[in-house]
């Protein structure tokens, strides 16, 4: 496509939109001064891709593309807490790709996820959030817990399972308050 055409539909479609573009940024996006960088990335993203051929429609185009953005930047990011993505989940612009209903679907399973883990013990919690939200190595979590990696393996094993419980059946509420106490025992509280 020549440039003219193309510069002529950014002016036309695109910059129209960039306060609602700068609007859904500060809202799913934590860092305020990483914006402007962002919104140029989304700019050359949908640059390189119109160059292609036209979008029929531009908003889902220029949103679809900044939400794949963030998506990406998410990803890179060593830690992903459940905050960012309910956050984020709960303004995506509705691009024709995900409908309300899933979206509604996906924001409980998060809250019902969050909830479940508030119910583990304190160090079980800790080391199920160290290893299976934040990423960390088996070995890792035992080094900077000061415990041994077969703790750490046992502790996420009766995480995940008292989490599935919560999650999924109704002996999780039995095993979960079990496990607080056994926990707080261990403590001398």
């Amino acid at each position: 496509m020549p440039g003219t055409d193309l510069d002529a539909w950014f002016v036309r479609e695109v910059l129209p939109m960039e306060a609602a573009l700068m609007d859904y940024l500060r809202r799913n996006w934590r860092n305020p001064s990483d914006i402007a960088d962002l919104r140029q990335e989304i700019y050359v993203r949908a640059c390189e891709a119109a160059a292609q051929a036209l979008p029929r429609q531009t908003r889902p185009f220029l949103f679809c593309i900044a939400r794949n953005l963030l998506i990406d930047k998410v990803r890179r990011a060593a830690i992903v807490s459940f905050d960012d993505i309910a956050d984020f989940e709960g303004s995506l612009v509705n691009t024709g790709e995900t409908s309300p209903e899933r979206i509604v679907i996906a924001r409980e399973e998060i809250r019902r996820l969050r909830a479940a883990l508030d119910r583990l013990p304190p160090r079980c919690r800790e080391i199920v959030t160290m290893r299976k939200v934040e990423g960390i190595s088996q070995r890792e979590v035992a080094s900077r817990l000061g415990i041994a990696q077969g703790t750490v393996e046992k502790q996420v094993a009766k995480g995940m399972r008292t989490l599935a419980d919560l999650l999924f059946g109704e002996r999780g509420e039995t095993e979960a308050r079990e496990a607080g106490r056994n926990s707080r025992e261990k403590d001398g509280a």
